[in-house]
């Protein structure tokens, strides 16, 4: 399948680990050049050297040491990629997301800094990107999410929270974006192996005293596919919604979550 993406710019958050380093790799695949960024600088060089060792030496990769949480970063960030790429047709919104708690451990501090980290990242590089993405008449914005949104998970209050907020948000936009070729769609892993899923399975060991490979076999059980997600099976529906097979698909959120989710939409 040709999916038309050779030399189409991208921006890929937080893609130093988990699912932001799968969606730069699949895409780095199909031969798309790549602004990838994280908080750590290490990290995100080494992303930049296997793609160009291991997936494609040709494409041009900028890596770049970003805290999305900064406006100013975020602001420094996108001048460079301007520099460096040019325009960009694709816009992959990812950042970590917001610790596991209770409700009652959470204070109006850890609201703010939450509601900051994972929804006004996506707000203020989608406003950056869009005015090129009008001119040119064509353009995808995908938001990495968690399928909390369409089920809640147990002790993520603002994770369940927050990213309905994004989630409506990107709902209204692709309603505005859509007469100028610009697609917005939400992607929404299930329980999938990151360093955060990671982190979420120690904090449950601690308070159930359970193994970390207890809970994971349990929460697997009930996953109709019997097994948690890889970063991987994410990866390849953000390449097709950044390509032209998906030109006519805007304002969806789909999970890819191994049929866990009870819903129906």
């Amino acid at each position: 399948m040709n999916l038309n993406l050779k030399n189409k710019n991208a921006i890929v958050c937080a893609s130093s680990q988990g699912l932001g380093k799968a969606a730069a790799l699949d895409l780095a695949e199909e031969g798309v050049n790549l602004a990838i960024c994280s908080r750590d600088q290490d990290k995100i060089n080494k992303v930049k050297e296997e793609i160009h060792q291991k997936i494609n030496s040709e494409i041009k990769v900028i890596a770049l040491q970003v805290d999305l949480d900064s406006p100013d970063e975020i602001q420094a960030f996108y001048k460079q990629v301007e520099n460096d790429l040019g325009s960009v047709d694709i816009l992959v919104n990812n950042n970590g997301g917001p610790p596991p708690s209770t409700f009652e451990q959470l204070s109006d501090e850890d609201w703010q800094k939450a509601f900051n980290s994972t929804m006004m990242s996506c707000l203020r590089l989608s406003k950056l990107v869009m005015p090129n993405m009008k001119k040119n008449g064509w353009g995808r914005i995908i938001n990495i999410s968690s399928v909390s949104v369409k089920t809640p998970v147990n002790g993520l209050f603002l994770s369940n929270s927050l990213r309905m907020g994004v989630l409506g948000w990107a709902k209204a936009l692709s309603d505005e974006l859509a007469p100028h070729g610009i697609t917005v769609n939400t992607v929404c892993p299930g329980y999938t192996r990151t360093e955060r899923v990671e982190a979420i399975l120690e904090t449950q060991s601690n308070s159930s005293g359970l193994k970390k490979e207890e809970i994971e076999k349990s929460i697997a059980e009930n996953i109709p596919m019997k097994r948690v997600g890889e970063a991987e099976d994410l990866a390849g529906l953000i390449t097709f919604l950044a390509s032209e097979k998906a030109d006519y698909m805007t304002g969806l959120a789909i999970q890819v979550d191994g049929g866990s989710a009870r819903t129906f939409y």
